[in-house]
């Protein structure tokens, strides 16, 4: 059996209960009365009575209906071949692996839809990076010249220390390799493999890019694209969790 499940099931857990059932044997015998155990159920019950007070006679169907009074007899277990039992098995497989395929391309919709909205969240912030550096050089530009109180601004030292904040600020390599990780992902959901381990690193690593472009953000509407991309990125995780 499991030799048989590992051709169609790559990972996860696989749970197969089995019951094989024959045609009753009718004729005497086939129940088997217990004396032994009718004997001491009658008088537990008997003890019972007493205990809590109560009259009246103690009938068959009361005896009866105690645990292993009756018995099934054991009869010949029928010969079963693996021949027999695969076929069986490989229908409730396919039924299985039919389901399956049906859930995970729904989930692999919402996945995708996922994937859709983080890389609008990412334009985005690509859109506003330009504009958030112009805004810082003007901003350094106007804090040295409060500092100097009219006098002449150094340049060069300007230019450097412009060249310096955008250095520090610039996320264009964050942008690219986020950009390729939901490429991958994009890949990856069309796939026919089981890629649920292979999402998995993925989206640490998307995490990752997205938790720096933050830190590095030092503007606001970066900032909101952000907690939204990472809003969308925790719900992808949540579905990926159900993903083969």
């Amino acid at each position: 059996f499991r030799e048989r499940l590992r051709r169609d099931f790559e990972r996860g857990h696989v749970t197969v209960q089995v019951r094989w059932t024959t045609a009753p044997v009718g004729g005497v015998g086939t129940v088997r009365l217990n004396l032994e155990r009718a004997r001491e159920a009658m008088a537990r019950l008997r003890e019972l009575q007493t205990a809590v007070g109560l009259s009246g006679e103690i009938t068959l169907d009361q005896v009866a209906r105690q645990p292993d009074v009756f018995a099934a007899v054991e009869t010949d277990q029928p010969s079963v071949t693996w021949l027999e039992v695969e076929p069986i098995l490989a229908r409730a497989v396919a039924q299985c692996v039919a389901m399956r395929r049906h859930e995970g391309a729904i989930l692999g919709t919402e996945l995708n839809g996922r994937v859709d909205a983080i890389r609008g969240l990412a334009r985005q912030v690509q859109a506003c990076a330009p504009e958030r550096l112009v805004r810082e050089r003007h901003r350094l530009r106007h804090a040295i010249g409060e500092l100097l109180d009219g006098r002449a601004v150094d340049e060069q030292r300007l230019a450097q220390e412009l060249a310096f904040l955008a250095e520090k600020l610039d996320i264009t390599e964050e942008q690219v390799r986020l950009g390729a990780h939901l490429d991958v992902v994009s890949t990856a959901l069309g796939s026919d493999h089981a890629v649920g381990k292979q999402l998995g690193f993925l989206a640490q690593e998307i995490g990752r890019e997205v938790n720096t472009i933050g830190s590095k953000a030092n503007d606001a509407a970066i900032q909101h694209a952000v907690i939204d991309m990472k809003g969308e990125l925790e719900r992808f995780r949540e579905q990926l969790e159900n993903l083969e």
